[in-house]
């Protein structure tokens, strides 16, 4: 199975304003699987201690990075998400010439949660990923229940500084520095002849296989895949579509552009149907190291009729109960393959869903309900805004605030369903 899912974008400045670094990413999924957002603070860990990802166990390192995670409610990995140094990564599913391993070992999640948790720059989060995908593989099913769904990964990585792009196919990778312009990855390999990184065996692998006679320049994405990296910027389909709208706004890119870009429709990087866009993310990254990296994260289905809710890295983070899903202990749902899943609905998923089937039918209602959404999605990004040109932190607030945004949104929903 080789569903279309997935759009991860950066702009970097000169293609942003305020000499910014912005980062998005649309988590498309299959439409009745549950996202949460979840924070892990800092740890510390003791030798020799193992840690359980989703499948496998590794070794742990000595010390942890807090992250805030945007997840599947029934893994250990994540999508998305960003850490307190202000790294944040995003996958997405690729296949190609080489086989994808069906046995269970780390999940393309598991390792944007490693790296996160390991790394402080973006270059030491591509070290971190690349080295455990040569030390324990990656592979296992990518859904929870009896479909088997399994993929190669690649990752936008992305710090105050400058972006990567890894891509793999097995143990195998090409990475690309990214460090002005715009640059967007989606279901396909997309590293063709710029290569700054890569695994030492790529090329003379490839030879092996047949798949690169040694003379031509070698092309990552059009060795390892089917494509035609030719016409990989003029033909049809999401990769191109997110390409074109971030140059439609080179120049002038801001947070609110990138959400623009993820709720777009008719490209297609807003998905709807089987697979659909099940959470978002945007993260503002100012170069300026004064000033406070945002993560805005929605937690629920279709950003069109979500809200983008802020969250700002502080000492004593109040856990975001409104986007944390129940937990089973009593199973291990990720080896059970019933037919009947656990109902993984946090809080705000259920008062979001219930409002959504309420307006379906009532357009009057609707319009309301979203117009109140705006209204409070505006009152945060001006906050934020006054936050990041001011370089001043409310901490006592802050600890609360995507809790706090989350307890408005459902406040909005709940009386929207009781009007």
């Amino acid at each position: 199975m080789e569903p279309c899912s997935c759009d991860t974008f950066v702009a970097l400045p000169p293609s942003t304003i305020d000499n910014r670094i912005i980062f998005g990413k649309n988590s498309d999924r299959l439409c009745n699987e549950v996202q949460e957002v979840v924070y892990f603070p800092a740890g510390v860990h003791n030798l020799g201690e193992q840690l359980k990802c989703t499948y496998i166990e590794i070794e742990q390192v000595p010390e942890t990075y807090a992250v805030v995670i945007s997840r599947p409610a029934w893994l250990w990995g994540a999508e998305m998400g960003a850490n307190e140094h202000g790294v944040c990564i995003g996958n997405e599913a690729v296949w190609g010439r080489e086989e994808v391993c069906n046995e269970e070992a780390l999940l393309g999640m598991d390792l944007v949660r490693l790296g996160l948790e390991r790394a402080d720059t973006a270059e030491k989060a591509l070290n971190v990923i690349v080295d455990l995908l040569e030390k324990y593989g990656q592979g296992g099913n990518c859904t929870e229940g009896s479909m088997e769904f399994s993929y190669h990964n690649s990752f936008l990585i992305a710090d105050r500084n400058e972006a990567w792009i890894l891509e793999t196919a097995g143990k195998y990778w090409a990475a690309e520095k990214v460090q002005e312009g715009v640059r967007n990855i989606s279901n396909q390999l997309s590293i063709t002849t710029k290569i700054d990184q890569e695994h030492p065996n790529l090329r003379s692998y490839a030879k092996q296989q047949g798949w690169w006679d040694g003379k031509k320049e070698f092309d990552f994405a059009g060795t390892y895949s089917y494509l035609d990296t030719t016409t990989m910027l003029t033909s049809s389909g999401r990769y191109c579509e997110g390409y074109k709208l971030l140059n439609k706004h080179k120049g002038s890119i801001t947070f609110e552009t990138m959400m623009e870009i993820l709720r777009d429709k008719p490209s297609g990087i807003n998905m709807e149907g089987g697979f659909l866009t099940t959470a978002s993310m945007v993260s503002i990254l100012p170069r300026d190291s004064s000033s406070p990296c945002i993560h805005f994260f929605t937690g629920t289905p279709d950003p069109e009729r979500s809200v983008f809710k802020p969250f700002i890295f502080v000492p004593h983070i109040s856990q975001l109960l409104d986007t944390c899903s129940p937990t089973f202990e009593l199973e291990d749902p990720v080896k059970k393959k019933a037919h009947c899943k656990p109902d993984r609905r946090h809080p705000l998923y259920l008062e979001h869903q219930k409002a959504l089937e309420a307006t379906d039918n009532n357009k009057e209602k609707a319009k309301a309900m979203l117009d109140n959404m705006r209204k409070l999605e505006k009152e945060l990004f001006k906050e934020m805004e006054s936050v990041l040109q001011n370089k001043h932190l409310d901490v006592d607030k802050i600890v609360n605030l995507f809790s706090q945004c989350a307890k408005d949104e459902i406040r909005i929903y709940k009386s929207n369903i009781s009007s």
